[in-house]
């Protein structure tokens, strides 16, 4: 079973930055997409980042594009959330996930492997 342990996630003002890490841990073959989620108090998990392994490619949803970069360093086996220009709405607690190559990082079902969560705050 894979393992994932997020960090980096606290108090932060708005315009400010964050860099979440996911550590992944016993990884196999099968294991190729991995994907950052957001989870507020009474919303639905939504998928914010997410990248191929593989070949680096990645996804954004449209709230983040342009202010957050996702990115891999297979050497540490280490997946980074660059967050800028935070704004209170992606207050959140904010989770770490793999998949397959199949998965969507619109789909939360298509992901097997779950970090526990990091809070992220956006407040004055």
């Amino acid at each position: 079973q894979v393992q994932l342990v997020e960090s980096g996630g606290g108090l932060v003002q708005p315009g400010g930055s964050l860099r979440l890490s996911c550590a992944v841990s016993r990884f196999t073959l099968n294991v190729v997409t991995i994907g950052w989620f957001r989870q507020a108090p009474g919303k639905e998990r939504e998928g914010v980042s997410c990248i191929k392994l593989i070949d680096s490619r990645t996804y954004y949803a449209d709230s983040v594009k342009g202010r957050f970069t996702i990115s891999r360093d297979l050497a540490k086996m280490t997946v980074y959330l660059q967050m800028n220009s935070l704004k209170p709405e992606d207050t959140a607690v904010y989770y770490c996930a793999a998949g397959p190559i199949t998965a969507s990082c619109d789909e939360v079902a298509d992901f097997g492997s779950w970090g526990q969560g990091t809070q992220v705050t956006v407040s004055s």
